[in-house]
């Protein structure tokens, strides 16, 4: 069955167009919008994870990774009854297992943080690489609160955001803690493979904790390369440091893990670190050298977390990753590995109380 005969059969499948009515277009990269996530917008003006010109050597891998735009957000106040947006992406959607919603679009939610409520993806030609959509119609002219989260999986190039012309625009409500989580980590850190982008485990603990995430999660290539680490531990206003890279270097991880924290401490030595080993893969309830090799992993991390607390670093936690997604967690990816969104759901709600504890104990 062809995409338009099934639109012709359920209108829910159809493609969403844009207004009808006349839109005022704002790009939102400076008050009253506000753009998170992308810790070096201010100096490169580009939707980016990483610097533009790094001052370090940073691997071609890792360096087109950083231009798509994982943890990117736009939260504002408006009262249109009409929310759109314009996108011009930087390639077409291509993931054979991943929706084209959570790679290549956005998706908004409207409330008061930390109790914001989803309402829309943008649905398109996923052939295009422009598009436009409009995402929230309401009778009402209320102020609402709205946060607009960026695609996962493909650059954006420029996007621009439409209300209605007469529309009052404010700031967003504030965060509740000032300053940055920065995450590190592979294709699951930077979402792979939700179905849209506010259900990356990241975007999921932004909004229950109300503060910005920097998402440095680089598919396939969380390596712990010093450059990587030097690169962002640099970022300003971190209130913790999250390293869940174990999955792209499991054979390497206690010969980089060590260096990686070190770096981190000589910018930041009261900064909590916190590591999370890998989540459980559906082949590890089916292959025992596998689970056996996972838990050693584990074990091995813990160990060395715990010695360096021993040896005086008490702002350096672990958190077991095989607890993370529960005893069906082979229910909790689209292919055995990557979590789909009830996966990346129960990750950020066990993550989320060990965060808080450890932001309860800064100083």
């Amino acid at each position: 069955m062809t995409e338009e005969k099934l639109s012709d059969l359920d209108k829910q499948m159809a493609p969403l167009g844009g207004s009808t009515t006349p839109m005022r277009w704002y790009i939102p990269d400076k008050p009253p919008f506000r753009l998170a996530g992308f810790a070096w917008y201010a100096q490169d003006r580009v939707y980016r994870r990483l610097p533009l010109a790094a001052s370090r050597y940073i691997r071609d891998a890792v360096d087109q990774l950083a231009n798509y735009t994982a943890g990117g957000q736009i939260s504002f106040q408006s009262d249109s009854p009409l929310i759109a947006v314009k996108v011009a992406l930087a390639g077409p959607a291509c993931m054979n297992h991943m929706p084209a919603t959570g790679q290549c679009g956005f998706d908004l939610y409207v409330g008061n943080p930390p109790a914001q409520r989803y309402h829309n993806t943008t649905k398109y030609d996923h052939t295009k690489t422009d598009y436009e959509a409009l995402l929230f119609e309401h009778p009402d002219k209320t102020m609402r609160n709205v946060t607009l989260n960026f695609p996962l999986y493909q650059g954006v190039k420029g996007m621009a955001v439409g209300l209605s012309p007469d529309a009052r625009i404010q700031p967003c409500l504030p965060w509740s803690t000032t300053g940055r989580i920065v995450v590190y980590g592979t294709s699951i850190t930077q979402g792979g493979c939700a179905s849209r982008p506010g259900m990356a485990y990241t975007n999921i603990l932004s909004r229950a904790l109300n503060i910005e995430f920097i998402n440095l999660g680089f598919s396939g290539n969380g390596k712990g390369e010093p450059d990587v680490i030097k690169t962002f531990a640099n970022i300003p206003d971190p209130v913790l440091f999250l390293l869940d890279y174990e999955a792209n270097s499991a054979g390497t991880l206690l010969d980089t893990l060590p260096p990686a924290i070190k770096i981190i401490r000589d910018s930041h030595p009261r900064i909590p670190i916190l590591v999370v080993s890998r989540i459980t893969y559906a082949r590890d309830a089916t292959h025992r050298e596998a689970s056996q090799t996972r838990d050693r992993s584990r074990d091995r991390q813990a160990h060395l977390i715990a010695d360096m607390r021993k040896r005086g670093d008490h702002r350096l936690y672990f958190l077991d990753g095989t607890t993370l997604l529960g005893p069906d967690y082979d229910e909790c990816t689209v292919d055995g590995v990557h979590p789909n969104d009830l996966g990346f759901m129960r990750m950020a709600r066990a993550m989320e109380p060990e965060i808080r504890k450890i932001l309860a104990k800064r100083i």
